[in-house]
């Protein structure tokens, strides 16, 4: 495939969305690079990445186009793997929603990547300017976020941000990958808090909440009076957090709570003052990061909010 913008693709980060973004690009009949975390507590130090495979292929709905998708992921980690992106022109960053960790590895992607490699986070919260306001003038010049939804395969929205310093011949590139290549919609957004679905999503999952509790709503009658009657995917409110993940909602609200103005009418229903926040919390605490409202054990905690 030589009319393509990009090709030789990593993703660095292996979790839900990580993994979902290498399987859309093998599915594009391109190969990917795949890296997260070293284990050093089991036998393969790549059990991350090779896991993370394994779910693509056992995935329902199919994340894969076929199982034999996944011999075009290339799996590694950011410790031992590093160096292999001396020859890659695009690399995603799609690690866990905390800044701090996005920062240092930008730090250490500068060191090894090509001079005119491109760099974009899958972000779903975070402005450009506050992601490289470290980093230099010529990394900044070729960094974007390409925000993809999950699940990626069948969520066709991509939102595509540049910074002020973006390079518009990269923006083209990238738009273009997208488009005719992983087949997204491509949206371009302002370089703001939460851009444009989760600026609008993650409020109106929060205001959801927070009427269910006030109501005292049985979580099932939430779902159902919060989902296609209003035109919400069928999931319904609770459904769609499980979705996405409740480990994961956790730190967007989070995010959102520190960028956004303390005036935004955001924090009424965010993370400090929603009633439906302890019941996150004690779920983050006990491990349940997905799909736990939906665990038939704890159908009498379900309806305890």
């Amino acid at each position: 495939m030589k009319d393509i913008p990009f090709h030789s693709i990593a993703v660095i980060g292996a979790g839900t969305m990580g993994s979902a973004i290498a399987g859309q690009i093998a599915n594009a009949g391109l190969s990917v690079l795949l890296l997260d975390m070293p284990d050093d507590d089991g036998d393969e130090v790549n059990s991350r990445a090779i896991d993370a495979v394994e779910r693509l292929k056992k995935s329902d709905p199919p994340a894969l186009f076929s199982k034999a998708c996944a011999e075009r992921i290339q799996v590694g980690n950011i410790r031992d793997d590093m160096g292999k992106l001396a020859k890659a022109d695009w690399i995603i960053e799609a690690v866990v929603e905390r800044l701090d960790i996005k920062k240092a590895l930008y730090q250490q992607l500068a060191a090894v990547i090509p001079a005119d490699a491109v760099v974009t986070s899958n972000t779903s919260t975070i402005p450009i300017r506050v992601l490289v306001e470290d980093m230099p003038t010529d990394f900044r010049r070729r960094f974007a976020i390409t925000h993809y939804f999950n699940p990626v395969r069948y969520m066709r929205l991509l939102e595509l941000v540049e910074g002020e310093e973006t390079d518009a011949a990269i923006m083209a590139r990238l738009k273009d990958m997208n488009d005719r290549v992983l087949g997204k919609g491509v949206v371009q957004c302002r370089d703001t808090p939460g851009f444009l679905g989760n600026r609008v999503g993650v409020f109106a999952l929060q205001v959801g909440l927070a009427e269910a509790a006030a109501h005292n709503l049985a979580i099932d009658h939430a779902d159902a009076v919060m989902g296609r009657p209003m035109g919400i995917p069928k999931t319904g409110i609770f459904g769609l957090y499980d979705l996405i993940g409740v480990d994961l909602m956790a730190d967007v609200v989070a995010t959102l709570a520190t960028i956004l103005p303390p005036d935004d009418a955001f924090h009424v229903v965010g993370e400090s003052k929603n009633p439906v926040a302890p019941l996150i919390k004690s779920m983050l605490a006990d491990a349940w990061a997905g799909l736990v409202f939906a665990q038939k054990p704890s159908r009498a905690a379900r309806r305890a909010i």
